[in-house]
Parts: structure tokens; sequence; C-alpha cells
């Protein structure tokens, strides 16, 4: 496929080599606008939503800045968004802007998206808005830009089922792996929300990584690359993550850990929440749980708020380490769009005061009204709105707020992710080793689910480790002792 891929872009380059030396175009439609393609994920011509803010962003670029633009959203069809969006960039259609969820590498390897870099320097705004991490990662990989806050995810119980429970003060003083134990035994065994509510103590969407990122460091799994008498392992072959698995395997036999969450997408694992079949799932800090937040009080009542539960804390504590390597997503602009300045500046008006109103806040009249003479956020706007752009760390609107952009217990996961902000040593491997990496990801995968669920005993982690090594382990590990030293 891989190969299948390279060729097909190798024709569409050919056929296309002409396009990356244009300048702007000035070419314009019957009303004087210039149309800009653009493919996000869940933003369709077919989408009222969709159409409503593309709509909204368009007066906002004409009054504010003067860009006369009309966005042309192109339709996606169902399914994996990294995999639709691959078909459709492999066929030689690429959109002015793109964003990706995963899959650009192999389209940057190809020079098919523009360096950000010089666009930035030149930025009216964005260059002020970058996040620490943000500009590390633009360092190593500048096609992707998103400026949000991290993603690491953060673990929430509703909260009146967390003030009956005896073990949650010992938890909030002290969250240890055995006092998250034991207060998952108790979600259990002593259910808060009576007759067998939860079902069990937490739910995840298909595999462990939400798990992760509650308890990979507590178990000293700081970072990807451990350092093991003076040279370095991969963490998902380290005694570290034996000891946790065991701990998982332990999870699963007693009921704690959804014996389907394997099977689970977002939607149901959400579902399950609400509706009390699940005590814990985690979600990414500030927005996320802002939703979580608001869908919860909506279905069970405002006692029911959420409470954002700590990171276990053991030889490490935090919710994992943060990949600096570049943006596991983002919007990139295409190298061979000959509107590369205007999809840029752009980009750059969503991060400017007029821009933010659009992104951060919604519709007036639907998500906020200004009758009091401040910014009123209404309750659609904390069940539904997100912005589809960005969200800096600073944004005060012309006109005062009147409730926070975000609950209190969202800018709580916010904050505690900012203070257990630790960065990874990930690094971006060459095209040479992806291949093997990805079987390795995928042996893992079979069995470390099968260790949790039992259908392999806890020792067969050894043979696990010994296939890794076989199946290029042994070759990407040496790669990284160099490449870390």
């Amino acid at each position: 496929m891989r190969k299948c891929f390279q060729l097909l872009l190798a024709v569409f380059l050919i056929t296309a080599a002409g396009c990356s030396e244009k300048t702007e175009t000035s070419e314009k439609n019957e009303d004087g606008s210039t149309t800009i393609r653009i493919v996000m994920k869940d933003e369709n011509p077919s989408n009222p939503a969709s159409v409503k803010y593309f709509e909204a962003l368009e007066k906002g670029l004409k009054e504010d800045e003067k860009l006369n633009v009309k966005f042309e959203l192109v339709e996606m069809p169902q399914g994996n968004y990294a995999e639709k969006l691959n078909l459709l960039l492999m066929s030689g259609d690429i959109p002015d802007m793109i964003y990706f969820q995963g899959g650009d590498q192999q389209i940057a390897d190809q020079d098919l998206l523009e360096d950000l870099t010089p666009h930035i320097e030149k930025s009216k705004y964005i260059k002020d808005k970058l996040e620490p991490w943000n500009k590390k990662r633009l360092e190593n990989y500048p096609y992707l830009l998103w400026i949000k806050p991290l993603s690491q995810k953060t673990p929430v119980i509703r909260g009146d089922w967390f003030d009956k429970m005896a073990s949650s003060k010992a938890l909030m003083d002290d969250p240890t792996i055995d006092n998250y134990y034991a207060f998952f035994k108790e979600l259990k065994t002593n259910p808060p929300g009576g007759k067998g509510k939860p079902s069990y103590a937490f739910t995840a969407a298909g595999d462990i990584e939400e798990l992760n990122a509650i308890f990979n460091m507590s178990f000293g799994l700081t970072s990807s690359w451990l350092k093991k008498d003076g040279s370095f392992v991969y963490h998902k072959v380290s005694a570290e993550e034996k000891e946790k698995l065991a701990f998982y395997q332990k999870l699963y036999k007693e009921g704690l850990l959804d014996p389907g969450y394997l099977t689970k997408e977002w939607d149901t694992k959400e579902k399950a929440f609400y509706d009390g079949e699940a005590g814990v799932i985690t979600g990414t800090a500030g927005k996320v749980i802002d939703i979580y937040n608001g869908k919860m009080m909506q279905t069970n009542g405002n006692e029911a708020s959420v409470k954002v539960l700590p990171p276990a804390k053991g030889k490490g504590q935090g919710f994992g380490a943060a990949d600096v390597t570049k943006e596991a997503r983002g919007v990139a602009i295409s190298s061979q769009s000959d509107k590369k300045e205007l999809a840029f500046k752009i980009l750059d008006y969503l991060a400017s005061p007029e821009g933010q109103m659009i992104d951060r806040l919604g519709f007036e009249g639907e998500h906020y009204s200004t009758d009091s003479g401040e910014i009123d956020l209404t309750d659609t706007y904390y069940e539904q709105w997100f912005a589809r752009f960005w969200e800096p760390s600073e944004f005060t609107p012309d006109m005062p707020l009147k409730k926070p952009l975000l609950s209190k217990e969202a800018e709580t996961s916010l904050k505690l992710v900012n203070d257990f902000y630790q960065e990874d040593n990930l690094f971006i491997l060459p095209e040479e080793y992806i291949a093997n990496w990805d079987a390795m990801e995928n042996l893992y995968k079979e069995y470390s689910t099968d260790i949790i669920t039992g259908k392999r005993p806890l020792d067969d982690f050894d043979a696990f480790v010994k296939e890794w090594q076989a199946a290029g382990g042994k070759e990407i590990t040496e790669y990284a002792n160099k490449q870390l030293k």
C-alpha cells in the first residue's frame, strides 16, 4: 500500500510540477471572491453547523481583513478520517488547506506540504500565540499547526458519586496506585449509584491508552525511551511495562475495567459514562472535560457535575510525557496551492481578537448574548461549542465575559496537565523503519490485550519482548541510542 501510494504521488508530482512555482493567483469568482478549498474532519457541506461556521468566517474575514474568501468544504465519506483523507490525496486532489489527524508524514515526505516557518515569522498574531510545545514541534516538523492546550487526557467521575465514596479523600490526598485500586474497587463493590451503578470502574474507547494516561508514569513509564544502565530501552518492552500489565490484568479479572472496552468507540464510551454504566472515563483536558460536565449535568442534574481526578503517583506522576517531535494533528497548507499566502492569512486571522470571537465563542444569539453589556455564554455553548482552530491560553475579548469560558473542573484539568508537564524523548523515525515499527506496535497490542484479558499468562510478556526484538526492535533500539546520546 505504501509503495502504491508513493508511485501515485510521484505521478501526481510530475503532472503538478509547474504548480509549485506559481505565485498567488489573481483568479476570482464572479462575486470577486477567491475560493479556498478546505478539508477538515466532521466539517462537511452537508453539515448545517459547518456551513454556518464557515459563512461566519467568510463574513469576518471580509469585514475585518478585507479578504474576500469563499470556502469550499470538501465532502469526506464516513469512516476512518486519516485513511479517507489519504485516499483523497492519493488521487491527486489536494485542497489548499488540510486538517490532518494522522497520516501526514508520508504526505510531507513527498514535499506536498508547505513549510510554515516563514509564514509564522511574518504573521501578525500567530507568532505571539504559540505555546512552548508548539514552538518545539514546529522546529522539528514545520508542516502542521495546532494552537491548542496540551492534549493529555484527564480522568473524571460524576461529582455526586465522588462525594458519597469513603475512598475519595484518600485518593485526592495521596493518589497512589493502591489508593486508586481501592477507589476503583469501591466503585464496583459498593456502587455509589445504587443497584449496580456503575457496572465497572473504568471504560475506554478501544485500547488502553486512556488508562495509561492515569497510570503509566506511576509505574515508572515516564518517557518513551527509558534509560537503563547507561542505555535506552523502549518503554513497551520494559520491566515497568510488565508490572503495569499485571495491574491491568488484575483490574480486568475483578471487573473493574470494562470487559467491553476493546469494542467501544468514543460515543459509546461517553454514553456509558452519562448512563451510569461506567464510573470513570478520561477526556482531553479543557474543553472536552467541559463538554462532559455539561452533558452529565444535562442528563443527571447539576449535582452530578464532574470531578477531575489526579494522575496516579508512584515511581513518577503525571498524565504522560508530551511528544514534541511534531503535532499529532493540525492544519497544513498544500505546497501545490497557488493560494498559500491567502490560506495562511486565514489561519493568522483566526488568532486575532476578531477571529477568536468567531472560533472560540460561536454564534451570537445561540452560543452567547451581549444584551447585558457583557458576553453571556449560554448552556448551548458549554454543551456543544468547540473551537475548530485555535485555543491560545490568552483570550481577552473587547467585551468582558460574564462567565468563564471553561467550568471550574475544566480549568482544573488544564492546570493539572500543565503542572505535570514533561517533555518526551521521542524522535521521528526514518522511513526505512516505519513498516517494521508499525508491525512491532501491532505485536504489542496483540500481546498486551491478550495478557490483560487473561488469554495469555503474564509470563508471555517475555516471549513478546523476544518477538519484538526480532521484528526490528534490536535495530531501532540501536538507532534510538545513537539519537538520544
